[in-house]
């Protein structure tokens, strides 16, 4: 929240007052957890991750040494979890299926 914030405003202890704020704010105790990662060893992720994606074509970029010219981005919607894939515009629906497999 401070390195949002700094790019607009700023004030004298500005850091100790959002600190301050975002430690007795309810909502902001709860988002917190989602960008932690858990102690110890690696979770076992829940079955149904990616049932429901979204997906996302990012085009008219420039080339790349492979002639790669946009980006698929596929999104898992329960966890948030991107992929991102550089793909040519030349591919087809088969092409496609076979990278998401």
């Amino acid at each position: 929240m401070y390195r949002d914030l700094r790019e607009v405003y700023w004030w004298s202890s500005m850091k100790k007052g959002i600190t301050k704020f975002v430690a007795k704010c309810p909502n902001c105790q709860q988002v917190k957890v989602e960008h932690q990662r858990p102690d110890g060893m690696a979770q076992n992720l829940p079955e149904c991750k990616w049932d429901m994606i979204n997906m996302y074509f990012i085009t008219r970029l420039p080339r790349s040494r492979r002639q790669h010219d946009s980006i698929w981005v596929i999104v898992d919607r329960m966890t948030k979890s991107p992929h991102f894939l550089s793909i040519k515009t030349t591919h087809s629906a088969e092409d496609y299926a076979k990278l998401y497999l």
